[in-house]
């Protein structure tokens, strides 16, 4: 990723250190999708991981949805 700016690196990356990211691959009907857990069995998508323009045209995939998941181990 490039990110132009004005602003000093480490007033850009102040802070990265501490993020906490507890987010999860899925494969959801064909869709791969980045998910936050939220409890055992359900999710909010943060982001479809796909090439297909279709699977971008879903609203039950939108990010923010909740979505109800069995993982699998």
């Amino acid at each position: 990723m490039i990110h132009y700016t004005v602003m000093p690196l480490d007033v850009v990356m102040e802070g990265i250190d501490k993020l906490e990211a507890n987010h999860m691959e899925i494969v959801m009907n064909g869709i791969t999708m980045q998910v936050q857990p939220m409890n055992a069995n359900q999710a909010a998508i943060v982001r479809i991981i796909s090439c297909n323009p279709q699977d971008y045209m879903h609203p039950e995939y939108a990010p923010g949805r909740i979505i109800e998941f069995h993982p699998t181990i």
